[in-house]
């Protein structure tokens, strides 16, 4: 384990209770939605929001069975959403892995999401909590909205709010939900509660863009998919966007403003050449250190522990990784 990823070592065993938790949702339905989980879980990932949740539950004192329980329901979530997105995005690959849609029919790959999406929400009930249910609730709303607006109303258009918003919606809002839920259930007070929803929320928008920068910076092999593969979609993120406040006169840019995409292969290619050598990404990555910054100073207030400082570990984490 890289040193810059200790925060990950006290939650380990909490996390393999949760990966048997959700494994176990499972367990009395169709054989193949077993097999399904199997292969999701086995994919990798480094379980961030969950680990997120069991930090600041531990910090503040929430009940390590609705604790686990919550963080569960997180990643379920965030795993039904990957099923989706593989299958709307036409992905086969994700960290190396074939995607579900990559063996399934896409019936059976929605349905597949579906499934999880109800497990997560049956595991977010079982916390007794009427507040973190909405929440919940809410949360999933804002996803499959931001989901449908990319598709219908933010293909090949430079709008920074629009881009917040999009990456609030399709990542930060989860990170949100994974620290306020955990304070919900802790014995705190609102201010605490809204304290601990800002370190999510900043920290998950820091993480969507540092994304968007390694979608331009990562090679085709270790992102499983073609570098400058959103901007081949469509999808206008921060490095373009930055790239277009310093550059207006490139012809490619120019039609992105105007909200034309870019059709041409070649021109295409060289809008994603020229991001990459640009100054695009090291604004881009400032940009989301400061959205850590704001995150770490939301939680300045808290007491000094041993999971405070892990808190600050994972916000520093999240703009140091590679992938």
């Amino acid at each position: 384990m890289n040193t810059s990823e200790l925060f990950f070592a006290p939650v380990t065993e909490d996390i393999r209770a949760i990966e048997a938790l959700i494994l176990s949702q499972a367990n009395g339905y169709q054989a193949d939605l077993k097999a399904a989980l199997e292969h999701l879980l086995s994919s990798g990932g480094k379980r961030i929001r969950p680990t997120l949740t069991l930090i600041i539950g531990r910090m503040l004192g929430a009940e390590k069975r609705h604790l686990l329980t919550m963080a569960a329901a997180i990643e379920l979530l965030h795993t039904a959403t990957l099923v989706h997105d593989d299958l709307i995005d036409g992905s086969l690959l994700r960290r190396g892995i074939p995607t579900l849609n990559a063996q399934w029919s896409p019936g059976a790959t929605v349905l597949t999401g579906d499934f999880l999406f109800a497990k997560a929400a049956s595991l977010a009930a079982r916390t007794e909590s009427i507040p973190v249910i909405q929440l919940f609730s809410e949360t999933l709303s804002i996803i499959v909205n931001g989901e449908i607006s990319q598709m219908f109303d933010n293909r090949c258009r430079i709008n920074r709010d629009e881009y917040y918003k999009r990456i609030y919606a399709k990542t930060a809002s989860l990170f949100e939900t994974s620290a306020a839920s955990a304070a919900m259930l802790s014995p705190v007070d609102e201010n605490v509660i809204h304290q601990l929803a800002q370190f999510g929320y900043n920290i998950g928008m820091a993480f969507q863009i540092l994304d968007d920068i390694l979608d331009f910076t990562a090679d085709q092999a270790t992102i499983g998919k073609p570098v400058g593969g959103d901007l081949r979609q469509g999808l206008v993120t921060l490095p373009t966007i930055l790239y277009a406040e310093h550059h207006p006169g490139d012809a490619a840019i120019e039609m992105l403003v105007k909200g034309e995409c870019v059709q041409k292969e070649n021109q295409l290619n060289g809008l994603i050449q020229a991001i990459q050598s640009s100054e695009a990404p090291r604004l881009a990555l400032a940009e989301a250190k400061s959205f850590v910054a704001r995150g770490i100073e939301s939680i300045r207030t808290q007491p000094d522990s041993i999971e405070r400082n892990q808190l600050i570990e994972l916000a520093e984490y999240i703009v140091d990784r590679k992938l």
